[in-house]
């Protein structure tokens, strides 16, 4: 966490920029419309509907339990989804990528600021969750919040390093766990997927470090990948 934070923390820098200048900026542009009551309405009603499914899918026995934690998810959901609608990207003022020496793009902006939400908001949620469910639970809470990516990314992992030891996966899971995580705090696929790249930058640091060559790896596989669906193509067009 604290290396992502850094990471963070150097976009907001590259951009020339600290929060109260956030702020000065922010009154300088355009202040987007607020929600209407009715539309609010709908939308708390839909994430209060989420965060029941997901709590559902756990099958919870003790029924106050499971009040306690669709509760925490609810308002967990909703400070994000404000903290997102009421920071505009354009916050940030525009500026470079530190690490990639390009333009900021706006979903970078979007982050940037994003990840200035309160600590709060994640420490309570996480508080309420470990009270209250299993590791496993919690951890199936989050890939709720995540899409699934984490064993989505592993079994990716697997299928470009198909000799992969136990201990390079543990550290690989470690790493994905991690960003599930802390994308929990962030709205839509999108930026969920940016903070995964972090971590999916360091794990490929991590088995260049310890005597693999993603790159080639990577490389092998695609070709793999090309040379199936081209071989299925063929096999289709005889078939026809």
């Amino acid at each position: 966490m604290k290396n992502t934070s850094k990471i963070l923390s150097m976009l907001v820098i590259a951009a020339g920029i600290s929060f109260p200048a956030m702020a000065q900026t922010a009154k300088e542009e355009q202040t987007p419309a607020p929600m209407s009551a009715e539309a609010k309405a709908k939308t708390d009603a839909d994430v209060d509907k989420k965060a029941a499914d997901w709590v559902g899918a756990l099958n919870l026995t003790d029924k106050d339990k499971a009040s306690r934690v669709t509760a925490a998810i609810s308002i967990h959901l909703k400070a994000v989804r404000d903290w997102n609608n009421d920071h505009s990207y354009t916050m940030v003022p525009a500026g470079i990528n530190p690490i990639t020496g390009k333009n900021l793009s706006t979903l970078e902006r979007q982050v940037i600021i994003n990840s200035s939400i309160p600590k709060t908001v994640h420490a309570d949620l996480m508080a309420a969750l470990r009270k209250d469910l299993t590791d496993e639970q919690v951890g199936l809470i989050l890939d709720k919040y995540t899409e699934g990516k984490v064993a989505f990314t592993l079994n990716g992992y697997k299928s470009i390093v198909p000799d992969l030891t136990p201990v390079e996966e543990a550290e690989i899971l470690k790493n994905l766990q991690q960003a599930r995580e802390q994308a929990i705090d962030f709205k839509g696929s999108k930026q969920i997927s940016m903070i995964f790249e972090i971590y999916k930058t360091r794990n490929e640091q991590y088995l260049n470090n310890n005597g693999r060559n993603w790159h080639k790896m990577y490389g092998n596989y695609t070709k793999m990948i090309i040379a199936k669906k081209a071989a299925d193509a063929a096999v289709k067009g005889n078939k026809n």
